[in-house]
Order: C-alpha cells, then sequence, then structure tokens
C-alpha cells in the first residue's frame, strides 16, 4: 500500500471546518423475516453559527446529494448514480446492471431532526422477497439551540432497514449467505459509509441534482444537469 503524504493529511485536517467522530454500534442485526438492518453513526462538531447556516430543507437535500456524489468518486465512476423522475439507480458501469433502485426521497425536516428516506424497490442485490420493501435514510440530530457561539455536537446516521440480501439467501443457505454477505456486501457499505461521514468534516455539500427543496423557483432542466 502506498504510504499516505503527511503533507496532504496536515492540508486537509487545516481546511476542515468540523471534527467527525465515528460511534462504535453493532453493525447489523437480523430480523426474524430474514431482513437485515444497519446503522453507521458519526458525531460531527462544529461551530454553532455553521450549523444554523447549514440547518434548512435545502441543505438537507444537499447533503442527500452528496452521499450519492462521494458513492460515485469512491468507486472511481464504476458506479454511477441515475435520476429519475420517480427513482434513484445505482448502476454498475451502466445499464442494465442496476444494482439498487430507489423509489423518490422522502424529507422530514423538524427543529432538531431532519430525515431523508429512499425506500427500496428493488435491483440486483435485492432478494426477491424485498422488493418494495425497505429503506436506506440519512438522519441528523441537532442539539437544543441555546445561547453562545461555541462548538456544539451533530449526530449524522446512516442506517439501512428491512433490507433482503441477495447474497444473504434465504432458507437453509441463509446460513452459509449470512458470512457471505457480512464479509462482502456488509463490510464494503461499512467502508464506504464511514468514510462519507468523515468526508463531512470539510461541510462541503454538493448542489441538488433536483431541487425541490431550494428556496424561490424550482431549478430549470439545465441548472439540473
Amino acid at each position: 500500500m502506498r504510504p499516505r503524504d503527511p503533507r496532504r493529511l496536515l492540508e486537509r485536517h487545516r481546511r476542515a471546518r468540523a471534527r467527525v467522530h465515528i460511534v462504535p454500534v453493532p453493525h447489523c442485526r437480523y430480523a426474524p423475516d430474514g431482513s437485515v438492518a444497519s446503522r453507521q453513526v458519526a458525531e460531527v462538531t462544529l461551530p454553532r453559527p455553521e450549523l444554523d447556516r447549514l440547518w434548512s430543507p435545502e441543505h438537507l437535500e444537499r447533503l442527500a446529494r452528496t452521499y450519492w456524489a462521494f458513492l460515485t468518486r469512491f468507486f472511481l465512476g464504476l458506479l454511477r448514480v441515475e435520476y429519475g423522475p420517480r427513482s434513484r439507480e445505482v448502476v454498475l458501469l451502466t445499464r442494465p446492471f442496476v444494482l439498487l433502485r430507489f423509489g423518490p426521497p422522502e424529507y422530514d425536516v423538524e427543529a432538531d431532526r431532519g430525515t431523508v428516506t429512499w425506500p427500496i424497490e428493488r435491483g440486483m442485490l435485492v432478494a426477491p422477497a424485498g422488493r418494495g420493501r425497505g429503506y436506506l435514510r440519512l438522519s441528523v440530530k441537532r442539539p437544543p439551540a441555546g445561547d453562545g457561539a461555541g462548538d456544539v455536537t451533530a449526530t449524522v446516521s446512516s442506517e439501512v432497514v428491512s433490507f433482503y440480501s441477495l447474497l444473504a439467501g434465504w432458507g437453509w443457505f441463509s446460513r452459509i449467505g449470512r458470512v457471505i454477505y457480512e464479509q462482502t456486501q456488509l463490510r464494503l457499505h461499512v467502508i464506504v459509509t464511514h468514510a462519507f461521514l468523515r468526508s463531512l468534516a470539510n461541510l462541503d455539500l454538493e448542489p441538488s441534482v433536483v431541487g425541490a427543496l431550494a428556496p424561490g423557483p424550482a431549478a430549470t432542466p439545465a441548472a439540473r444537469r
């Protein structure tokens, strides 16, 4: 493995506007019906004025877009995210290799919590029993508002719920399939998600492709490219 350049690490640390701490949590749990749930959590510490600036429906949508953009960069473009009128598809290289197809995102913004949820529809990684079931969710929870301009810590989490993995299998094969799933797809998912959460230290959020929650007039098709 090529050693990391300490100058690049120092520059990355200098540019970081927040501190990210990955919270140890169990990687997955199985339900009696064979579905799996997994959750990754990070604590993001940043100045309160910065958090107040980012706390809006528009920035929640941009956080969601940042997740998909990070996924593409992490896999060097081998995985692409295609946006449809009613879907988000994770594609390996090109169609018809759709690994995961999600329904349109569902946003929920409250005073101290924001979530974006993508329902899982189907895909090559989804077992037949899991089509149209389960979801992927990003959540951000902020501490109660208070006086002062010191640093505060928000909690960002990514969770997959009621996911039926094709690799995990079903019936008698599930005993072997779960081991295969945990050592391949799940392990990679945890690595990618932790890397994404750490990348939030720079607080650089991608512009939204759709702009559904952006203030003002809806984005034009040209602006969504």
